[in-house]
């Protein structure tokens, strides 16, 4: 999905048709289309009587054919959070008692995932090891922002935590209600506003660092908070575009080692929420 590069990954993959990957578990599949008349054919599998047991056996599910499942996603997402939230607490913990190295992990976190996160979306092989690692880099990043802007603006982030866990609840009811529907115009608007943002985001932080200006452009009066409000509402559309990514390709029987991929590419999109809400709270205190 061209809205996250992780997604964006597994749609060119699935447009290929998951090149290279030849269906796996498929013990327990009805063999139905498979010709028994052939004199050869009880040799080959055995007994007439397994042959019989094979042809009774329940259709294969997406579990045996080794494709993703919900189940995986949601497993994989909740494995993912809890090391974000883990490491977190560990890159609080260092910026609290030692601010100089807790914004040497502010900034090589951001640093790290975005390297990592572009490595992750254009290698040619899904790579779990390194989904894990942008888990822990993003974990310390977040535990040493979030210190940073609480001990600036003083609660600060259980506001934004709970603003984002009340968005991603509203964004994930609207689309499985169907009051938001993930067209492909949708997706196209969504894809150029998020390219769009980005741009200026680099454009931005170079700014804040020029001219030591905390927020950048607009600083906290109402183009910041103008600004950081179109923030949210891009990372808050960005979840629908995330809840289809997962449904289209359990749909289209993705591999389950997908799994990871749509399990990172959601976190990405939440913890991106998380601090847009962050730097608007934070602006409108200022």
């Amino acid at each position: 999905m061209a809205s996250n590069p992780a997604f964006n990954r597994l749609e060119k993959d699935a447009q290929s048709g998951y090149a290279g990957f030849q269906g796996q578990g498929t013990q327990g599949a009805n063999p139905g289309n498979v010709s028994y008349a052939q004199q050869g054919a009880t040799d080959q599998w055995g007994s007439q009587q397994q042959l019989q047991d094979m042809y009774n056996a329940p259709t294969a599910g997406p579990t045996d054919t080794g494709r993703v499942t919900m189940d995986d996603v949601i497993m994989k997402t909740l494995g993912l959070f809890t090391l974000v939230l883990g490491f977190g607490a560990v890159g609080w913990v260092v910026a609290d008692q030692n601010p100089g190295l807790g914004f040497m992990l502010l900034i090589g976190g951001m640093i790290g995932t975005l390297v990592l996160g572009l490595v992750i979306a254009f290698k040619k092989t899904l790579s779990v090891p390194l989904i894990v690692g942008y888990a822990v880099l993003e974990g310390l990043f977040v535990g040493a922002v979030s210190q940073v802007f609480e001990e600036i603006y003083e609660g600060v982030v259980p506001t934004a935590a709970l603003a984002t866990v009340a968005t991603f609840t509203g964004m994930f009811l609207a689309y499985k209600f169907g009051l938001i529907k993930v067209t492909a115009k949708f997706r196209r608007i969504v894809t150029m506003m998020i390219f769009g943002y980005a741009i200026f985001a680099v454009v931005n932080f170079i700014y804040a660092m020029v001219t030591d200006t905390p927020f950048g452009i607009g600083g906290g009066g109402p183009l910041g908070i103008g600004i950081s409000l179109f923030a949210v509402g891009l990372a808050s559309v960005s979840l629908a575009l995330d809840f289809d990514m997962i449904e289209r390709a359990i749909a289209t029987g993705a591999p389950q080692k997908y799994s990871w991929l749509l399990a990172h590419g959601l976190i990405v999109t939440v913890v991106w929420l998380y601090i847009e809400f962050l730097r608007l709270f934070a602006r409108m205190r200022e």
